[in-house]
């Protein structure tokens, strides 16, 4: 910015005349790290603004004795501080060749304003060496893969609620222990558990999770609690099952909750289901709908509501029908094998479908939803922007279809799973309305389809949608809609919307027939503007203008490589995608050379990838005679990654279950070391030191680590995939090369 003597010749005024105090608000405004590493290489004085502004902080490395001046001590603001990615991962800050009360005197020098702290605990001991040195400790997660040391009940928790007193939230999502270690060790610190606002037991490594008289004793020692999320067990063959006790306990106790989730440990495994599953468990859930109804009237500041019960909760429309009037501040919503929550009987709307303030809603296995019951729900909820269908066996793409274009404003995020008549065709084709709006999508990819399913609608289904508003044009205006059946049965919806570039009015008509009466990779779908022209390119002519994140659910020794003929193939500003394989290799012959990763190619923003393997099965040592080992399948899964231009990836090798082996392959780490622009590689297993000196090959590679974080993580240490010498090794040669960047 040139002052008014620039011109001729004066002195001018840059970015660097500006007063220190705002160029640290500019610099703290900054969230990324490489832009704040980028800003702090200009010159002396922003490094020192940039190091004195940072609040996030993130250690890497490994804390021995010989490396301990390397603690960075130029981060003095820093008040979120996460030791739990240490090098080894996983492995005790406790160890032989570091002084303990040296480094913990160390960390708290360097960090001495720090109220947030997240740290890998493998053992009490951790947790006593550093807790009194940060007495002002507001949040504290805790990570533990590996197996419960031997210890009294309680004292993993009793060093951070005896000396940070200002505890106010604690987060055990991805930390292992036995549930009665947790009531006892609260109601030992009766002023720290009163003043804890949130409580994250969420714990994805549990078997049975929370019984129903430790949920009791844990709100009753919390009262003050505003969030609580907790995993628990609903089936009621358990003894301690939760059930009406529990959750009207629940609103008593904690009448200040505004998140509350209730997840059945069953419903935290990461397999999908079976989609030919008629969406009723085998037994009823102990729980009634006087209980929820309670539970509803005690918690009128609810604002997110998670209830993901895997058994069966009946008829439960007209008590969800409760939610609008009892927690008026309800945004959040998601349910789980609850069954009549919307029954769309003629015109009136019912159950969740009144819920107008919903804005995120999931539904899981909920065995009686129909089309007609989403339609309900786009018509009840004007506010909806983010929706996930799975286990739902009656919906349909003409379900679909119309609820995304009656929320075609609002909807930006979409996630359909696990549903027997929505493979990725049908999906997608639901989705038409709704393509250039969306920005986070998930589907299965389930190639298999028939051109049946794209007919003419029925006379029957254009008849119970027309008739199911008593005031068609009411509707209409409301949703700026307009429904019309036409003379050949076709059933339409004309949609006005506004562009924003020209400020002007613009008719889209949306068709449910098909004509030509088959999907092939071309389509045929007819879009019609104002003017009556057509388009006639094909279902897939309109690109996904805003998706960023593409989320993929595929069978094992499925392809990849479809995905570009069923619709997605112009998506110009997809960044991210994720690939969950799920399978038994051991049921399965030998798979095709390569499985697509290659066809991505044709999304140039691409930069980040998740490939979780880690549900795929096989053989990890030696395979019987006829099979093949998960070596053959990883050659299968990573061929062609090399044409993509990735910057972050996180990798999950398959499995073997039978001997709890989760491995990178020779092969496997030949095919990551040719992904050339890789800066950031996380594999989420383990493996041989001979294998990993092949990435040091990937010429910009900055951060590498190797993450056991499933349980049980290995307890070996000594393996020769393990040792804590191999990993660094490994990370001394990664850091001693030279990064241009």
């Amino acid at each position: 910015m040139a002052s008014g003597t620039a011109a001729a010749g004066g002195p001018t005024t840059t970015i660097h005349d500006l007063p220190d105090a705002i160029l640290s608000s500019i610099l703290a405004s900054v969230t990324d790290t490489r832009a704040r590493n980028a800003a702090a290489l200009v010159c002396r004085k922003w490094l020192v603004l940039e190091r004195g502004t940072r609040t996030f902080l993130t250690l890497r490395g490994k804390v021995v004795h010989d490396n301990l001046y390397m603690i960075p001590t130029c981060f003095r603001a820093v008040t979120h501080l996460d030791l739990s990615l240490l090098s080894p991962w996983g492995h005790s800050l406790i160890s032989p060749s570091s002084d303990p009360t040296l480094l913990a005197h160390l960390l708290h020098h360097a960090f001495p304003m720090v109220t947030s702290l997240t740290v890998y605990a493998r053992t009490p001991a951790t947790l006593q060496l550093l807790a009194p040195h940060w007495p002002n400790l507001k949040h504290v997660k805790l990570v533990k893969w590996h197996q419960r040391s031997p210890s009294a009940l309680g004292s993993d928790f009793d060093p951070i609620l005896q000396h940070c007193t200002a505890l106010t939230s604690i987060d055990l999502s991805n930390f292992y222990y036995w549930t009665e270690d947790l009531p006892p060790a609260l109601q030992a610190h009766p002023a720290t558990a009163a003043a804890l606002t949130r409580l994250d037991l969420m714990t994805r490594s549990f078997a049975e999770g929370f019984k129903s008289h430790e949920i009791r004793a844990i709100t009753a020692a919390c009262p003050n609690l505003q969030q609580l999320l907790v995993a628990c067990t609903f089936d009621p063959r358990y003894i301690g099952f939760v059930g009406d006790e529990a959750i009207v306990a629940i609103a008593s106790n904690c009448p200040r909750l505004t998140v509350l989730h209730l997840a059945d440990t069953a419903s935290l495994s990461s397999g999908r289901g079976d989609p030919e599953d008629e969406g009723f468990s085998s037994e009823d859930a102990g729980i009634s709908t006087t209980a929820l109804s309670e539970l509803f009237s005690g918690l009128p500041l609810l604002q997110e509501l998670v209830l993901d019960v895997c058994k069966n909760v009946r008829d439960s429309g007209p008590t969800l029908e409760m939610l609008n009037s009892r927690c008026p501040k309800l945004r959040v919503l998601k349910l789980g094998h609850f069954h009549g929550l919307c029954l769309a009987i003629g015109s009136q709307l019912d159950g969740v479908a009144l819920c107008q303030g919903i804005e995120s809603l999931s539904i899981k296995n909920s065995a009686d939803l129909t089309d007609m019951g989403l339609i309900a729900i786009a018509r009840g909820c004007p506010k909806l922007a983010k929706f996930e269908i799975h286990g739902c066996k009656k919906v349909t793409w003409k379900g679909i279809r119309t609820m995304t274009c009656l929320r075609r404003r609002t909807l930006v995020e979409f996630k359909i799973s696990c549903c027997k008549n929505l493979d990725a065709v049908s999906a997608l084709r639901g989705l038409e309305p709704i393509r250039d709006r969306i920005q986070k999508l998930h589907i299965d990819c389930i190639w298999g389809w028939s051109s049946d399913k794209f007919d003419g609608d029925s006379e029957e289904a254009i008849l119970a949608f027309s008739h199911s508003f008593d005031d068609l044009k009411e509707f209409e205006q409301s949703n700026s809609v307009v429904v019309s059946i036409q003379d050949d049965g076709r059933l339409f919806w004309d949609h006005e919307e506004e562009e924003d570039s020209i400020n002007k009015k613009k008719k889209r008509k949306y068709t449910t027939d098909h004509p030509s009466g088959s999907c092939s990779g071309s389509g045929s779908y007819e879009l019609k503007n104002g003017n009556g022209n057509g388009n006639r390119n094909g279902i897939w002519s309109k690109p996904w203008e805003r998706l960023r994140s593409l989320s993929l659910w595929i069978g094992v020794g499925e392809l990849l490589s479809p995905l570009e003929k069923v619709g997605l193939d112009d998506c110009p500003c997809l960044e991210e995608i994720q690939i969950k394989v799920e399978g038994d290799c051991r049921e399965r012959s030998k798979p095709s050379p390569q499985f697509g990763l290659g066809s991505l190619i044709r999304y140039p923003l691409l930069s980040k990838m998740k490939l979780d393997c880690g549900d795929t099965i096989g053989y990890a040592l030696t395979a019987p005679s006829g099979q093949t080992d998960l070596s053959t399948w990883e050659r299968f899964y990573l061929t062609g990654i090399s044409d993509l231009t990735l910057n972050e990836l996180d990798y999950w090798p398959p499995q073997d279950k039978d001997v709890n082996h989760r491995s990178l392959s020779l092969p496997s780490a030949g095919l990551l070391a040719e992904c050339l622009t890789l800066r950031k590689l996380f594999i989420h297993g383990t493996a041989h030191e001979h294998f990993m000196t092949f990435l040091l090959g990937i010429p910009i590679l900055r951060d590498v680590q190797l993450r056991e974080d499933y349980y049980p993580a290995p307890e070996n240490d000594m393996s020769t995939e393990m040792r804590i010498d191999s990993c660094t090794r490994f990370e001394d040669a990664l850091n001693r090369r030279r990064i241009l960047d």
